[in-house]
């Protein structure tokens, strides 16, 4: 039982300091490009990619980590009926804000990955979530709870170590950003502490990713690299950097 309370209280500080870490993040959150896409190229591509998988609409989908709205714009201008959960109510405002402005209903709701709204929904979506979460499987299996005949579309990207070769790549590119006079995409590094209780942090492969899905109870997973996505981003950035390349992007989809 006292082993049970520790954990507990552990698990709780570590979403309080995650909660910290996003709410400071917020405010120059969508001052990076890759978090906040204002090429339309970029953004038509990104559309592409969740049209093709979506149901049609207007289903209800939800969005999870959702932050600044990147994908539950996408999904509400494409005519689909959003939730947007995160756990940063500070992110969330300004979704809601852009929300607002292009006069998109989305309804937002403060919480954890793993404790989603009621559903039932047709869709749930997140973007580079997973590698965030203490227990990944957990929360997936929390969102397929709530989505019993729908679908998951998880968009994750490969980063840190979890491939040699982008690793070199992505040092290289950090190297020459600053050469360019360009900053680091948050407002500090991660909270170490927080890293070493994610199991997928720095370790997002398409593998990893397919078998969470797959241990939560999701069927069928199919996974497809978003290269039109890509290519559109690269083409927005410096000589320099666009013969770097970009992180390689990917989606699974599952069904519940």
């Amino acid at each position: 039982m006292a082993a049970r309370r520790l954990r507990h209280h552990a698990e709780v500080d570590i979403l309080d300091d995650v909660r910290t870490y996003w709410e400071a993040d917020a405010a120059g959150y969508d001052a990076v490009p890759s978090h906040h896409p204002a090429d339309p190229g970029v953004r038509a591509a990104w559309a592409a990619a969740l049209a093709r998988h979506l149901p049609p609409p207007p289903a209800r989908v939800l969005d999870c980590g959702a932050g600044t709205g990147f994908l539950t714009l996408i999904a509400a201008r494409l005519g689909h009926r959003v939730v947007s959960l995160d756990l940063s109510e500070s992110m969330l405002a300004r979704l809601r804000a852009k929300a607002a402005v292009e006069d998109l209903a989305v309804e937002v709701v403060v919480g954890a990955a793993d404790q989603p709204p009621a559903g039932p929904f047709d869709a749930v979506i997140e973007r580079h979530l997973l590698w965030t979460l203490p227990d990944p499987v957990h929360a997936l299996r929390a969102w397929r709870s709530v989505t019993p005949h729908g679908r998951l579309l998880s968009v994750e990207g490969i980063w840190g170590s979890a491939d040699p070769a982008e690793k070199v790549r992505g040092w290289a590119r950090t190297r020459t950003a600053r050469l360019l006079g360009r900053h680091h995409d948050h407002h500090a590094p991660y909270p170490a502490h927080v890293l070493a209780q994610a199991p997928l942090a720095n370790r997002t492969t398409p593998a990893s990713v397919v078998l969470a899905i797959e241990e939560a109870g999701w069927r069928g997973p199919l996974m497809e690299r978003l290269s039109d996505v890509e290519w559109a981003i690269r083409l927005t950035l410096p000589a320099l950097l666009r013969a770097l390349g970009v992180p390689p992007v990917f989606l699974v989809v599952a069904s519940a």
